[in-house]
């Protein structure tokens, strides 16, 4: 490329470039407010969880720190995950179709691929923002009742959390480079994550009786089951009359973080396949 005083210009490197398509992403969230909106909700959350906790000091809390960090935790943390990716990546891709400025990125002289990870990263950082204020919270009640004693078993669902996360973005963002309309991309993925996975989860394991291996929601339990003591068991039968029993699924740590894993690995590739692929008209 040229300059306009004729000697060449230096296209900036690809690292230099992700670092401009996470910084203008984030700008983009603050601008539109939803970043203010999901923290708001998260705060709210807290709020209400650590007034009815004060005021009604439920033993199911109270009677241990495991408990209080697993009851308090299985509140509400999934759901911020789930959030964040609707909020952050539901149409992370699909706006850019939808609004007509993705033809004005792509005859920039830089790749695709480097638009669609600054995208992810950007989506990454501003949801890890909203699940470390809602782990915030939880500290600081877990504290005020049980001072430092923190179970370990928090630290693993913490980590387990972000993994989910990072499987949550990236079956977002192959949904928002598979639709080309943010509104059908969002209640697509709202819609999956709310009720599709778990009805589908508990359609397989109930009718069925086949262990749902092959469903993120699945996987994802081990958020809440590392903070049980025991570790329930992978299976349990549960009678429910004289010839009936309901039998019930638990994934293994390692089940849970390779499907989760798999989610995120495949879909993120996914995704940027088909963007690849689109063209911008």
């Amino acid at each position: 490329m040229i300059g306009t005083e004729g000697r060449p210009c230096r296209i900036p490197r690809e690292v230099s470039q992700l670092k401009t398509v996470i910084k203008y992403e984030l700008v983009n969230y603050l601008r539109t407010r939803r970043f203010y909106i999901l923290l708001g909700i998260t705060v709210a959350l807290s709020g209400l969880l650590t007034a009815v906790v004060g005021h009604y000091r439920p033993q199911s809390f109270l009677s241990s720190p495991l408990a209080f960090y697993s009851n308090w935790w299985g509140m509400g943390a999934t759901y911020i995950l789930i959030l964040s990716g609707i909020f952050f990546g539901g149409d992370a891709i699909s706006g850019e179709f939808q609004n007509k400025t993705g033809y004005f990125i792509v005859v920039n002289p830089i790749k695709r691929s480097t638009i669609y990870a600054g995208k992810w990263f950007a989506s990454f950082i501003a949801s890890l923002a909203i699940f470390v204020t809602f782990a915030l919270f939880t500290i600081a009640n877990g504290m005020y009742y049980f001072w430092l004693e923190v179970p370990y078993q928090f630290g693993l669902s913490m980590v387990f959390s972000v993994l989910y996360l990072m499987a949550i973005l990236g079956v977002t963002f192959l949904l928002s480079s598979v639709f080309k309309s943010s509104s059908v991309s969002i209640l697509v993925t709202a819609i999956l994550f709310i009720f599709a996975f778990s009805l589908i989860q508990t359609l397989v394991s109930n009718l069925a009786g086949m262990e749902p291996w092959f469903m993120l929601t699945y996987g994802a339990e081990i958020i809440g089951n590392v903070l049980k003591d025991p570790y329930p068991s992978h299976i349990v039968e549960i009678p429910i009359g004289p010839n009936l029993r309901f039998t019930v699924y638990n994934a293994t740590i390692f089940e849970g973080v390779i499907i989760m894993g798999a989610y995120f690995v495949v879909c993120a590739i996914l995704g940027l396949l088909i963007f690849e692929r689109r063209d911008f008209a």
